[in-house]
């Protein structure tokens, strides 16, 4: 921070002047919208299950295929292809989208201009539980185009993602280990008969449920899940295991269970995402006298100290402060319209059990980086308002433009994939061979909602049928109020 303070000079605010006003002509006129609101058309298409008019709008946009948002894009892309029944098509723009998320070159360039006016200046390199579903809507759509070994690679592909996450983060409160993706893997492995890789990938899934996400999420282990763990444990051989699992769930092995069959893997994406807002924080500047200035807010008792000498307080213009305004994202939840799901095939009814809460993944991976993220805009607002008080120093009128400047510009990165579903749940249940069809029933207990709806699938003889099922009804929030 010292080293940074130091090198702000009357020559160079100017010079800044002049650069972020031309940076930030088209951030003024926006300001006051989010990300979501400013793609309300393909937003509010999507959400009404119109595909086909959400991907015109898409198709009429290409050039942001060359942006600073264009990982968003190619995500959109492949999920509207999938909505379609395009897999091929949407795993190319899935694939895309991967090689962008994959990428770790920086543009210092946008790097610097993000520091100076504001956040979504920098290319969206995407949340990391965002990235995550690239590789599962890929490996879903392998599944349906019956390619198990191209829905295995992106299964391997997203557990090096996974242990790339598990490394950048630390702390056993933060969001670093999904079980839904663990689980994904282990039911790939199972339907390749690769029985001893799925054992492990199962235990894993069961062992983050049993930690992390009954901890942090507040989501348990499927039973569906302690079934197939038992069961690949057998078929590996692991006898011991077969017992300790036994003892741990309370309950016995059913050996029934081994019979081959036609089996339908039925995937309910319910609601959709929360959406990125904005708010906005008063900081009290508070000036040490141990080589530090501190930023705090005692109605939310956060305080964020930044090393600084008292010189540099003063000469950088911040005792001219009592107080400095941030902005930060913020979620907001689109709560779902139906809540519990069930399938019903030949007389018999299974329900659905949730496998993935990425509503509240979303408000914990945000909650996770808070402090860091406010460190970050508080250095942005620091280095614009000294850029502020030196102009005013050789202009004032030009210092007071700048000024004006600065409280239009601060503005928090509202960018996000949000067309992903608010949780995901799932079953496991035999079938007949060949064409057939099932009903699906899904509602809401508190409310009463209730609908059906009747899905054609093939059994294939001893083989699983991949099968995903979208709702996408949700509860309308004030300011998003149909999208």
């Amino acid at each position: 921070m010292r080293s940074i303070f130091s090198l702000i000079s009357a020559q160079f605010s100017i010079v800044l002047f002049r650069a972020i006003l031309i940076l930030g002509l088209f951030t003024i006129i926006s300001s006051c919208a989010t990300y979501y609101q400013k793609n309300s058309k393909f937003n509010a298409y999507y959400v009404k299950g119109d595909f086909k008019n959400a991907a015109e709008i898409l198709s009429k946009i290409k050039k942001a295929a060359t942006r600073k948002d264009r990982l968003i894009y190619f995500m959109n892309q492949g999920m509207v292809a999938s909505m379609q029944g395009n897999y091929a098509e949407s795993n190319y723009f899935f694939e895309e989208a991967y090689k962008l998320a994959d990428s770790y070159h920086t543009n210092y360039v946008n790097e610097g201009a993000a520091l100076l006016l504001n956040a979504d200046m920098v290319e969206y390199k995407g949340e990391d539980f965002e990235v995550l579903y690239i590789n599962y809507y890929k490996a879903i759509n392998y599944l349906k185009m019956g390619q198990k070994q191209e829905a295995l690679v992106e299964c391997r592909r997203l557990n090096n993602r996974l242990n790339v996450i598990n490394d950048k983060h630390s702390g056993k409160n933060a969001f670093k280990r999904d079980a839904f993706a663990h689980l994904l893997m282990g039911l790939i492995y199972d339907s390749n008969d690769e029985y001893n890789n799925a054992f492990i990938a199962y235990r894993n899934a069961l062992e983050i449920y049993d930690t992390d996400y009954i901890r942090l999420l507040n989501v348990s282990a499927p039973e569906q899940l302690k079934k197939d763990l038992l069961r690949t444990a057998y078929l590996s051989g692991m006898s011991d295991e077969v017992s300790f699992y036994e003892k741990k769930f309370n309950i016995n092995f059913d050996k029934s269970q081994l019979t081959k069959g036609s089996e339908l893997l039925f995937f309910w994406q319910g609601g959709m995402c929360p959406v990125k807002a904005e708010w906005s924080i008063n900081f009290t500047i508070i000036p040490g006298n141990s080589g530090f200035v501190t930023f705090a807010n005692d109605e939310l008792g956060i305080s964020i100290p930044f090393a600084m000498s008292q010189d540099e307080y003063r000469q950088n213009g911040l005792s001219d402060l009592q107080f400095i305004r941030v902005a930060f994202p913020k979620y907001v939840e689109r709560p779902p319209i139906f809540t519990q799901g069930s399938i019903a095939v030949n007389d018999r009814s299974y329900n659905l059990q949730k496998t993935e809460d990425i509503n509240a993944i979303a408000f914990k991976s945000l909650n996770d980086r808070l402090l860091l993220d406010m460190s970050k805009t508080l250095l942005r607002v620091a280095l614009k308002k000294a850029g502020e008080y030196a102009l005013r120093k050789q202009n004032e009128n030009a210092g007071m433009v700048l000024g004006l400047f600065n409280a239009l510009t601060e503005k928090a990165d509202t960018r996000q994939w949000s067309v992903l579903p608010h949780s995901i749940y799932y079953s496991r249940v035999p079938i007949k061979e060949g064409n057939q069809k099932v009903t699906f029933n899904y509602s809401n207990p508190q409310t009463g909602s209730k609908q059906t709806s009747t899905i054609e699938v093939v059994g294939r003889k001893n083989e699983i049928t991949f099968h995903t099922f979208s709702t996408l009804d949700v509860v309308p929030q004030y300011g998003y109020p149909t999208y």
